[in-house]
């Protein structure tokens, strides 16, 4: 048996990482101790304040477990690696586990090809990035591969020369077959060297040749090369408008900026490479209300830059970090050279970091108004909700639909909204087994009776087990059922929760003749809603939802045939014939009120064929 008091005499004096469970023995958390001994006994004093964050996770500590470590560093990068592969509750966590595109360069090879890569790895190949935004990096490969005529075929030349056919660029002059041998390696390599040189921003010489092959091809009245070349220098000219230079010293930096609100923060990255801004990136960090921006700012470099490939020489900081020392340590040892991380007081590199800073600020504001908004839109929907039913509150909200098309079996469908936000995990599908025909009424009573039915005997065997209540959807009980219908819908709903003796409010969406919802049906009353607010929307958006869920599964068993027209049952009616009956008569109705001489004269039918249907209908319906 694990005792807490005898386990914490045992800790040594010596660095290592701590790893605290739980009752489920589910790790929570995660940290780092130059010395396990006095770290570790800080949680459990009572004098000792972590914050309410980490006091309510030393609440739930059963058992802790340690791996000592020769030194601070390889304590920082044990925990990195054990936080990144448990992600335990309690740490300060990335929300993004974002992985960023690179240009890919792979002089490794006799005839190199750039490629969109993910990962770097330590290859021959050189990488540049990482860039923001995969689409640009991905028109930048296709402007490389047209300047310079480079493949992009997965052919090992030299080996493979002249054994397949030139592909398809070749021929609209876009690669210059290398597959082939008609470019040397050396020429070849030329290009490639032309390529890396874009990529380092040179972009003026590209520029200035191909003006003058504009001019040349205009000149000689090829105006269709022309065009092609004034394409190719707008693009080059929009990449290079793009890169903003920040310093002559042409250094790869990192400048990072930070801000928090309660428990959520932004972290804001400027990627600078070469001394040219090519990008930025915002991360959402989850905090706790006690941290302060010094331990997100650490937190963040742990977590980013141990799934980063790329380290740059320098990294940018608006203040002051505990770790700073050991995470330089730490970084050198993974970039293999020196890196700094500094916190610039004056000049351009100040201005940088506040720039960064009040965009982190930026974004988290922003992000805080698209959360009020999307509360508006859901919560705030909801209280409207019930507000204009005079309920206390409501939750969580079930509809239901029925789908047939003249004839074809029913089907029913339950959508489930919880918080104003579909709950899709919870959503059922029925297939009609006690109706036979399209009467919605009826179908409508059997999927109520199954939905309820099932949910109190999974909450009876629930209790028996003494198990969680909420276990299992169908024991989730709506605060309030919405019916696709007036009062109709509405009564089968209540008979059915009458007979279960149950007590669940129940509003009908009513609409008016052009088929839009006009308001709700409740307590025998209509009410009337403003199609400009809120709740509304919701409702539109809640009864939309279920006639989609609803035809989607009729379409989707009818695609596999598992719904048939009842046509389908009467003897001698195959495809062809029921296909015929279809088009002729509006509806099943209208077939069984037809004679056996006007069903003998549809096309495909003969009087036997009509004979049969005739009596399948008028024995169905009891004549």
């Amino acid at each position: 048996m694990f005792v807490i008091e005898d386990e914490l005499k045992k800790l040594p004096d010596q660095p290592g990482v701590y790893i605290m469970h739980d009752k489920n023995d589910t790790i929570i958390y995660i940290g780092k101790a130059v010395s396990l001994t006095k770290r570790v006994h800080q949680y459990f004093q009572a004098s000792h304040n972590e914050g309410i964050k980490k006091n309510q996770m030393v609440k739930q500590i059963v058992r802790f477990e340690y791996i000592v470590t020769d030194s601070e560093l390889e304590a920082l990068v044990l925990e990195c690696n054990l936080i990144k592969e448990h992600r335990p509750k309690y740490n300060t966590m990335l929300r993004d586990d974002k992985t960023y595109p690179y240009i890919k360069v792979t002089l490794g090879e006799d005839f190199p090809r750039v490629l969109f890569s993910r990962m770097m790895k330590k290859d021959k190949s050189r990488y540049f990035g990482p860039y923001t935004s995969a689409g640009a990096v991905k028109d930048s490969i296709d402007l490389l591969n047209k300047l310079y005529g480079l493949r992009t075929c997965s052919r090992v030349l030299p080996r493979d020369i002249g054994k397949q056919r030139p592909c398809l660029n070749y021929h609209i002059k876009q690669c210059n077959a290398p597959c082939q041998g008609y470019v040397s390696k050396e020429e070849y390599r030329k290009r490639v060297e032309q390529a890396v040189k874009f990529l380092n921003g040179e972009y003026q010489p590209v520029m200035k040749e191909l003006t003058e092959k504009m001019n040349a091809a205009s000149q000689e009245m090829e105006y269709e090369k022309a065009m092609e070349y004034r394409d190719l220098l707008n693009s080059v000219k929009q990449i290079a408008q793009k890169q903003k230079i920040t310093h002559s010293d042409g250094e790869d930096k990192d400048v990072i900026g930070v801000s928090k609100d309660g428990e959520d923060a932004v972290v804001q990255v400027f990627f600078i490479r070469g001394g040219k801004l090519i990008g930025r990136e915002h991360f959402y960090v989850n905090v706790a209300g006690e941290d302060k921006r010094s331990q997100i700012l650490s937190v963040f470099i742990k977590q980013y830059y141990g799934g980063t490939p790329v380290i740059p020489k320098t990294i940018m900081l608006p203040l002051p970090i505990e770790e700073k020392e050991v995470l330089e340590e730490w970084l050198t040892n993974k970039r293999g050279q020196k890196v700094h991380i500094k916190i610039p007081q004056r000049g351009q590199k100040e201005k940088l970091v506040e720039l960064a800073v009040r965009n982190a600020h930026l974004v988290l504001s922003q992000d805080k108004e698209k959360i009020k908004r999307e509360e508006g839109r859901t919560i705030g929907a909801m209280k409207e909700i019930a507000n204009l039913l005079s309920l206390p509150s409501i939750l969580r909200v079930e509809a239901y639909d029925i789908s047939n098309i003249s004839g074809f079996q029913s089907v029913g469908s339950m959508v489930v909204y919880e918080k104003g936000k579909p709950c899709r995990s919870d959503y059922r599908k029925f297939r009609l087994k006690t109706v036979k025909g399209p009467d919605d009424y009826a179908s409508m009573h059997e999927v109520l009776t199954r939905r309820f039915q099932h949910g109190m005997k999974e909450k009876e065997t629930l209790k028996e087990k003494e198990l969680d209540e909420n276990y299992g959807s169908f024991t989730k009980f709506p605060d309030l059922i919405m019916m696709d219908g007036g009062r109709g819908q509405v009564n089968i709903a209540l008979q059915v929760l009458d007979e279960l003796h149950l007590n669940i409010p129940v509003c009908g969406m009513v609409k008016d003749d052009n088929h839009r919802t006009r308001g709700l049906y409740f307590n025998n009353v209509e009410i009337p809603i403003d199609r400009g607010s809120e709740g509304f929307k919701l409702i539109t958006r809640i009864q939309d939802e279920a006639h989609r869920f609803a035809i989607e599964y009729h379409r989707s068993l009818r695609s596999k045939g598992q719904v048939h027209s009842v046509l389908d049952d009467i003897p001698g009616i195959g495809a062809s014939r029921r296909k015929a009956l279809m088009m002729r008569y509006s509806s099943l109705d209208a077939i069984r009120l037809a004679s056996i001489e006007e069903l003998a004269a549809t096309p495909s039918m003969n009087i036997q064929a009509a004979e049969a249907v005739y009596k399948y209908f008028h024995t169905v319906d009891g004549e």
